[in-house]
């Protein structure tokens, strides 16, 4: 402690103080007065020397625990309950260490999310690859059958489109993640949106002719991104598609009061299983009813998109009766 420049200062400065007073106590007055003040600026100095000191000692011990936070440990608690400047020092501490811990926190499940996420991209493209490398060896045989030949050719097209959209996919779902995607704010008419979002399953809905019912007013709309809710719909009516038997049903109904607009897409189809339902929103989840092409990500995009323009995804579901899918886009309050 002594070895600190302000100390050395500072006690410079009181000894020259003191040996001022004792000089003028000798000239004024008496050497028992001089002697009563060397006594009072000796106690006040060796008083001085101890506060000092065990500031020094509590400012050490902040900073063993500051070296202590930066290695990792934040399961140091500061607090006190008295007053003064060293206790709202340690209260700050305290609380910056809890920030610290809850990112700390926040990486390590990002960490986790990314290794699952990276393991589960691995895994929906090694089976396509796999095909796919089968198929180009076969290829090359060149006493191999142009009926086979052709059929090798078009499901190596297949494989690559299914990498392709999961790629494209992933893609979307990691700008959302970031919160880069810059959705609109415009008026939405969901008779207009529905109709741009059934066009890609139409034909899928032939082969297998399916009944489709569209209820609603034309004037229903809500506010949000044309786009990327024709998106989400997509997503959602694919999975009615792939869910539902032949010669089934699938309605759209739609509506708006003053409190949000609701949109309810529902089918005849396998139905999704109790047990199912908590995960189906979940990326790569699938369930005991997923058919073998399934990849599970589509849903789990609808939910991001509706979710990130502040609405409300929901679904219904019983074995053997449908599935219906509640959506709800709330009116912005000002």
């Amino acid at each position: 402690m002594l070895r600190n420049r302000e100390i050395q200062l500072y006690m410079l400065v009181f000894i020259a103080i003191t040996l001022t007073a004792i000089v003028a106590a000798i000239v004024l007055f008496s050497a028992h007065v001089a002697l009563f003040v060397f006594v009072t600026a000796a106690i006040l100095i060796l008083c001085s020397l101890l506060f000092t000191k065990w500031r020094y000692n509590e400012i050490a011990k902040l900073s063993g625990y500051l070296r202590r936070i930066t290695s990792g440990d934040y399961s140091l608690d500061l607090r006190d309950n008295h007053e003064g400047e060293l206790s709202i020092l340690k209260s700050d501490i305290y609380k910056v260490t809890l920030k610290l811990s809850e990112h700390s926190s926040l990486l390590q499940q990002d960490k986790v999310k990314l290794t699952n996420a990276i393991s589960d991209i691995s895994h929906q493209l090694k089976t396509p690859l796999t095909s796919m490398m089968v198929m180009a060896d076969l290829l090359g045989d060149t006493k191999l059958e142009d009926s086979k030949r052709v059929e090798f050719t078009e499901n190596i097209r297949v494989q690559l489109e299914r990498i392709e959209w999961l790629v494209s996919s992933l893609l979307k779902l990691s700008k959302m993640d970031a919160g880069t995607v810059p959705f609109k704010k415009d008026t939405v008419y969901v008779a207009e949106l529905v109709e741009r979002a059934i066009q890609p399953v139409l034909v899928p809905m032939d082969v297998k002719q399916l009944t489709l019912h569209i209820t609603g007013d034309k004037e229903v709309s809500f506010i949000g991104d044309f786009n990327w809710s024709t998106e989400a719909l997509i997503n959602i009516f694919k999975n009615c598609v792939e869910h539902t038997e032949d010669s089934g049903e699938i309605s759209i109904s739609f509506s708006e009061n003053t409190l949000f607009t609701q949109i309810i897409i529902s089918d005849n189809g396998k139905g999704i299983p109790k047990e199912d339902l908590p995960y189906i929103f979940k990326r790569f989840y699938k369930g005991k009813n997923a058919g073998e092409e399934s990849i599970g990500i589509g849903l789990a995009m609808a939910y991001s998109i509706i979710k990130s323009q502040q609405g409300d995804f929901e679904v219904r579901s019983e074995i053997s009766k449908g599935t219906q899918f509640f959506i709800k886009f709330y009116k912005r309050v000002i």
